[in-house]
This record gives structure tokens, C-alpha cells and sequence, in this order.
């Protein structure tokens, strides 16, 4: 199996998609899910803060922040079958958790702890994406409990072929091609 070659094959699938009459504009996307997240990250303190104080006001503020973002996710969440819906929601939600903590962590000095946070923020990133631009086939997601290696595959498609990858090492790198926020 020549991985280069699978993976240059997707990469040519989705800019193709991006050159079309219709093409993907990424990195607004990539903007709006990071939008998401902040307001994800509101709803939660405005839970806190009703809980902390028992005021109304913040469960009104709390429900109309969160018609905002299910409105604003279905933008980038446009084939919500079974749970990818709230799947996508706890992976940018997860993915802005993880980035706060390891920034606490980078500003307390601990910078290897603050790292491996960020890859693990980074990581769920680029599953919700891998989700949401249909290259991670759901339905064979491993979730072998007696084989950790097996447990990390997940299954790419590709020209109507699927290919198995080992998901820490290979899913970033696809979606980093795809989802370069620097190009316009």
C-alpha cells in the first residue's frame, strides 16, 4: 500500500471540490469553528454563573448563545447523520478545553505538558474535520479494547477504496494539507 499515494489522491479530491463552482472556503470555516468553540466555552459559564448566582438572566442568555451555535454548526456540520452532530460539538468543545489548559500549562513553565495537550487539542481538531469534510469513514472506527494499535485506526476513503491508517500519525498531516489557513 503506497500511503503518499493514497493521501495525495484525497488532498486532489478535496482541492478539486475547493476549485469547483461551489468551492469549500476553509479557512472562513476554520474561523467559524473556532467561533463555535468560544460560544461552546460561554454556554458553559453561563451554566457556572446561574448555578453560582441562581439568576434567570443567564439561562435566557445561556439559551439564546446556544440557538446561535447550533445555527452557526450547521454550516460546517452539513450531513449530521446518527451522532456526528453532537460528536462534532464535543470535539471542538474538547479540543478548546485541552488548548486552554496546556496554554495554563505553558504559562506556568510547563512547557512538555503544555505540548502534549496541544497535540491532543490539535488531534480532536482534526477529527471533527476529518468528519466534517467526509474523509473518516465512521462506520469503521476501531474500538478494540485488547489491541491499542488496532484501537488507532480509522478508515480513510479514497477514490471509493477505504484505507486504514493509524489516526495519531497520519490524520494531521492529511488535514493540515487540506486545511491551510494561510492560503486565501
Amino acid at each position: 500500500m503506497d500511503t503518499q499515494k493514497d493521501f495525495s489522491k484525497i488532498i486532489a479530491k478535496i482541492n478539486e471540490l475547493k476549485s469547483g463552482k461551489n468551492p469549500l472556503d476553509l479557512s472562513s470555516k476554520e474561523d467559524l469553528a473556532v467561533g463555535i468553540m468560544n460560544l461552546i466555552s460561554i454556554e458553559e459559564h453561563l451554566f457556572f454563573t446561574y448555578n453560582k448566582t441562581g439568576d434567570q438572566k443567564y439561562l435566557d442568555i445561556l439559551n439564546q448563545t446556544r440557538e446561535i451555535r447550533k445555527n452557526l454548526l450547521k454550516e460546517i456540520v452539513k450531513d449530521p447523520k446518527g451522532e456526528i452532530w453532537c460528536i462534532s460539538k464535543h470535539l471542538l468543545a474538547l479540543s478548546m478545553r485541552l488548548m486552554e489548559v496546556g496554554t495554563k500549562k505553558l504559562s506556568d513553565g510547563e512547557t512538555a505538558k503544555a505540548k502534549e495537550l496541544f497535540d491532543k487539542s490539535y488531534l480532536f481538531w482534526n477529527i471533527f474535520w476529518g468528519l466534517n469534510l467526509g474523509i473518516i469513514n465512521t462506520k469503521d472506527i476501531n474500538n478494540k479494547d485488547n489491541d491499542p494499535k488496532e484501537s488507532e485506526t480509522i478508515t480513510l476513503l479514497s477514490d471509493n477504496k477505504e484505507k486504514k491508517f493509524n489516526i495519531f500519525s497520519r490524520l494531521s498531516e492529511i488535514i493540515q494539507q487540506v486545511l491551510d489557513c494561510c492560503k486565501e
